[in-house]
């Protein structure tokens, strides 16, 4: 960030009031002042004062400080007004604002992190990328990774902070916040990599998260982008992954686009055609007619690929009890689970049902 910037909107603001009016910065450095014998020194008694002030005003030694907008926990900025009267956390609050729309300003023109996030929000044109690149001397041809990073709520603004310490190279690899609960992770490798590269940096941040913030959170993955061109659908593709685990892979914590597999083509079909599936295949009785243990038992067998003898053993059962067990399904729903063919259509109408109860339709 370019301190003439703030220095810039100080000497605006001076001309409206007597107060002193400037800007410091993370570490407590007057990086801005309209008295400039001021710039340059340090006040980092104020700095944990302000951060736990979570964005309000707050006045300290003589002046009124409030911290400027920020991606992570610590402030990067914050504007400040001599005095500790209300005019000060008037005129602290105003000034506030002018920084802000300033430094949103001078970041879309300079910053590569808000670029980045503007290619994958598709806030940018395509034919503008490109300019944009050469300007900020971006590499627009290089592999790039993205995940999804999505946190329960109520957020824990942590999240971006610990994450960040995972890629420290902020030229390179970009921690943005998409919302309230997401954070975009896109990371810039050196050359070709596998899809088992990108599981294991997605359980790196996963753990991380977990042990230091206790956040049980959901990475989706979505495919390299091997040029700047493809971010926002390898974006769109951890979306994705994170939409469909919820529906079919609950007890995972890292989807990948690519192991998406049927559930990826059921989740975007129509729920009238998804409906019309399931009563073409039960005619004779509605998948709500089998219960809880029989639903279980054929969890069981395709979990243990239509092998009879070890999903007997694993449901800890005589081989000929589940063979019962597999005629009355069949007698029920027509389907011979042991036949490969019957075996298939009956998961995916399993999945079908998940997927219509997600969108609460229970018929």
């Amino acid at each position: 960030m370019s301190n003439r910037i703030f220095q810039s909107v100080v000497l605006q603001m001076k001309e409206g009031t007597d107060r002193t009016v400037g800007v410091i910065d993370g570490d407590g450095t007057v990086v801005a002042c309209d008295d400039t014998t001021l710039i340059g020194e340090r006040w980092a008694g104020v700095v944990e004062l302000v951060n736990s002030a979570e964005n309000t005003v707050i006045a300290c030694e003589g002046k009124t400080f409030k911290a400027l907008s920020s991606w992570g926990t610590q402030f990067d900025y914050a504007g400040f007004v001599s005095g500790e009267d209300d005019l000060a956390r008037t005129l602290c609050t105003v000034t506030a604002v002018a920084y802000n729309g300033a430094k949103q300003s001078y970041e879309e023109k300079h910053d590569k992190g808000t670029f980045v996030k503007n290619i994958i929000s598709d806030n940018i044109l395509l034919g503008d990328i490109y300019v944009r690149a050469k300007e900020l001397h971006f590499d627009c041809d290089v592999p790039r990774g993205v995940f999804l990073v999505r946190q329960p709520e109520p957020a824990d603004p942590a999240m971006i902070d610990a994450i960040q310490t995972l890629f420290p190279d902020k030229q390179s690899d970009f921690v943005l916040s998409v919302s309230e609960t997401d954070v975009a992770v896109v990371k810039q490798f050196s050359g070709e990599t596998e899809g088992k590269r990108l599981d294991k940096l997605a359980a790196q941040i996963e753990e991380a998260l977990a042990s230091e913030l206790k956040l049980k959170v959901v990475v989706g993955i979505g495919t390299v982008a091997s040029s700047i061109r493809e971010l926002a659908h390898s974006y769109k593709e951890a979306q994705m992954a994170i939409e469909v685990g919820k529906v079919f892979d609950t007890e995972r914590s890292v989807i990948s686009y690519d192991n998406l597999g049927i559930g990826r083509l059921i989740y975007q079909l129509p729920t009238t055609l998804c409906q019309m599936f399931l009563r073409e295949v039960f005619k004779k009785n509605p998948i709500d007619a089998l219960d809880q243990e029989t639903l279980f038992t054929i969890n069981k067998f395709f979990e243990n690929n239509l092998n009879v003898s070890e999903t007997a053993r694993k449901l800890f059962v005589h081989r000929n009890t589940l063979v019962y067990r597999l005629e009355k399904i069949k007698r029920l729903t027509s389907l011979d689970l042991r036949e490969f063919d019957d075996a298939i259509t009956f998961k995916v109408a399993l999945m079908v049902k998940k997927y219509l109860v997600s969108r609460g339709i229970e018929d």
